[in-house]
């Protein structure tokens, strides 16, 4: 029998990188992965370039909103498995203490929300960043985590983020 995990994808927006990693690993890591997303200063909204990278990916939407981290941090909340930064700004702030010592790695993704140019630059933008967080969440999903010990699993885990 395998083991359920939960992962939390931050970013400091919670509007598009986090948002994406949060959907495609729910979406292909059932029913052993439940993911979520938070950010250190969300903005509020769930930025339409993003959501549309998910449509194109038939993944679903239902429910994605940006939130703060500090949800996470509560009393309550579900004790996370794996802790991932997407955004180099908030891989360098203080988190949160998170309940369980969680697995932590940092995988920087370049923020398309600070894309400017035509329409096409942007969506290339948000593309980009949903494809390498594809990558890395079908890389991640590819471990035997069940088989291997913790540190065995950061190392990997960290590894990944350098893909």
């Amino acid at each position: 029998m395998s083991k359920h995990y939960n992962a939390l994808f931050l970013c400091t927006g919670n509007s598009a990188r986090s948002i994406m990693a949060e959907a495609i690993l729910n979406a292909k890591g059932k029913p052993n992965f439940t993911a979520y997303s938070a950010g250190s200063h969300p903005t509020g909204l769930v930025r339409a370039e993003a959501l549309r990278q998910l449509e194109i990916a038939k993944l679903p939407t239902d429910g994605l909103r940006s939130k703060d981290w500090a949800e996470f941090a509560q009393p309550g909340a579900p004790k996370m498995d794996f802790v991932f930064t997407v955004c180099d700004n908030a891989a360098k702030e203080a988190c949160p203490v998170w309940p369980g010592q969680p697995i932590t790695a940092h995988w920087g993704v370049a923020d398309p929300a600070h894309v400017s140019g035509t329409p096409e630059q942007i969506e290339r933008a948000f593309r980009d960043a949903f494809l390498l967080l594809d990558r890395r969440i079908n890389l991640l999903l590819a471990l035997p985590l069940s088989s291997l010990d913790s540190l065995a699993v950061r190392k990997e885990v960290d590894r990944i983020g350098c893909q």
